[in-house]
């Protein structure tokens, strides 16, 4: 995978056109503590309501999380469905011109009613759907293959998303993907469960999961995770559907990759996942699919695209609900796995780099501060989190047992290097923690480029180390109160 660390360092952003079925979820919570008098069903107190983009919405909102910029096609309706959908992608940042109005249709809803009994852990109790599966209409098919057609130029991938909700007909499918061809375009296809597979002719790549492939083939169902089985199912669609590679995604056992004769991938290639613990698999499915397309936009292998969406729907379903991934902790869960990423939040510089090149081109404010942060207390805990508080993210630097040494005398520190990045590393307010040799940190500073350079206000600004060359490139240095009493000597000094 030596090749993918090196496409994730310089991970670029890329332009996604998502053709598919639009869903808004809205989630109902409440508390679910009693049953109704009037019939066996448990009753839900409302607290709170979310709308969340679902379906081919939250397809391009996983591409967003992954640097991608989003354009979105499919059909809305009249509608205030219609409206929150559109505020909630627009929030996200992702292009909606895409979308076309058609008043005869309702916007796709699902209204997912989520109780929580005993406070423990939230549980989809019901849901209810308002929806069209008719075939969108001649005139709305043409309007949104004219918008998706303007927009195809300037693509570096194509999604075809699809939900059998009457958007992605056979028609549309072969328009956007014989345009997509023409345009040099990669087309990537969640298929739908039961339709007829031929809609996706002459695509880039499917990823449905074993029974999609199954239905999709019209090979029996296999109980058994059989590779032979899986390799056949793959090369059938393969050959029938006139595709570049199949990806079919099987769950707890990873994914299998077959590619066309005379290329890498022309043996079935099986990619494990890692195991992890499941609260929810919903959106696991897009995620992947986000996670080969993006991974295929910067020029990964198949192979490494596949182990990029792997580790994507992997972290997926470890939350609850449908909610999207950032690429740098799928990247730093890949670095993790492979033993190139220790646990915990302490870096190397090489690691702390590629950290701050993603967050930076994301527009994140970094914010650095340093110290020897010995024995924790409640003062240091304030001051990260005033820290905290003048960015995104925060570097902590840390110096070392050495510099401890040279600076406290003999006795110092209580706590070698490695406990106290722990530590430190388990606050929510910390974002990395640096070590640093020297006397003072001006050379992680130069490394981190803070966009504010934070210190205790028992300094003056011009005492404080960096101050200069922060502000020599626009950023600002921020001194903060204290708490009165709290410090590491204070503290030693009641314990003797």
């Amino acid at each position: 995978m030596s090749d993918l660390f090196a496409r994730m360092n310089n991970w670029k952003p890329f332009t996604a056109l998502v053709v598919g079925d639009f869903i808004l979820d809205e989630m109902v919570y409440g508390d679910a503590e009693r049953l109704s008098p009037d019939a066996p069903v448990p009753v839900l107190l409302v607290k709170r309501r979310e709308v969340m983009p679902g379906g081919a919405a939250n397809v391009c909102m996983d591409l967003a999380a992954l640097h991608g910029k989003v354009i979105a096609f499919g059909v809305l309706g009249a509608d205030a469905t219609a409206r929150n959908m559109r505020d909630a992608l627009a929030k996200a940042g992702i292009d909606a011109r895409g979308l076309i109005e058609d008043a005869a249709r309702p916007t796709t809803l699902k209204q997912n009613l989520i109780g929580l009994a005993q406070s423990r852990h939230p549980q989809k109790m019901f849901r209810v759907d308002e929806e069209s599966r008719d075939p969108i209409c001649d005139a709305t098919q043409a309007k949104l293959v004219s918008a998706f057609t303007a927009a195809l130029a300037n693509a570096d991938v194509v999604i075809i998303e699809d939900y059998a909700k009457g958007v992605c007909t056979p028609e549309l499918c072969q328009q956007i993907i014989a345009a997509s061809k023409r345009a040099g375009k990669p087309v990537f296809v969640d298929p739908a469960r039961g339709v007829d597979p031929l809609r996706y002719k002459g695509a880039t790549t499917i990823t449905p999961n074993r029974t999609e492939a199954e239905l999709a083939a019209g090979v029996a169902t296999s109980k058994d995770n059989d590779a032979a089985h899986n390799a056949a199912l793959a090369r059938r669609l393969l050959t029938t559907l006139d595709l570049e590679c199949v990806v079919l995604t099987l769950d707890k056992h990873g994914a299998l990759l077959l590619g066309r004769d005379s290329t890498p991938e022309a043996s079935p290639i099986s990619i494990p996942t890692q195991a992890r613990e499941v609260y929810d698999v919903s959106g696991a499915g897009d995620m992947f699919l986000a996670g080969l397309a993006a991974a295929r936009a910067n020029a990964c292998t198949w192979s490494d695209s596949v182990r990029f969406a792997n580790a994507a729907a992997g972290l997926e379903v470890e939350v609850f609900g449908v909610q999207p991934i950032p690429f740098d902790q799928i990247r730093d869960s890949l670095l993790r796995i492979a033993g190139k990423l220790k646990p915990g939040k302490l870096r190397t510089a090489d690691e702390l780099r590629a950290q701050l090149d993603d967050l930076k081109r994301r527009n994140k404010k970094v914010v650095f501060t340093n110290g020897c942060f010995d024995v924790l207390h409640s003062g240091h805990v304030t001051l990260l989190e005033k820290a905290a508080a003048f960015g995104d993210f925060l570097v902590v630097g840390l110096n070392s047992d050495e510099s401890v040494r040279r600076l406290k005398g003999p006795t110092r520190p209580i706590n070698n290097e490695q406990d106290r990045a722990r530590v430190l590393g388990a606050l929510e307010s910390v974002g990395a923690v640096a070590l640093f040799t020297q006397d003072t940190p001006i050379d992680l500073i130069r490394l981190v480029r803070p966009d504010t350079l934070v210190k205790g206000a028992d300094y003056t600004k011009d005492k404080v180390v960096g101050a200069d060359i922060v502000e020599s490139y626009g950023g600002r240095v921020e001194l903060v109160d204290l708490v009165a009493g709290k410090s590491t000597t204070a503290t030693l000094a009641r314990m003797t």
